[in-house]
């Protein structure tokens, strides 16, 4: 009989569980809404611009 491949080993291989579960402290942290916030502000100061020139 030969064993099954469990799926999902895809994320571990490349590495990535590592880098998303390692918490530094030192590390900048930006809340979500102060993110979008920043992207709605710039969207608007642009379409602003874009009107007036």
């Amino acid at each position: 009989m030969a064993a099954k491949k469990k799926g999902g080993n895809l994320i571990s291989s490349a590495g990535l569980v590592t880098y998303y579960d390692s918490e530094d402290r030192r590390a900048v942290h930006i809340p979500p809404k102060a993110v979008l916030i920043t992207a709605a502000a710039a969207g608007i100061i642009i379409a602003v611009l874009n009107h007036l020139f």
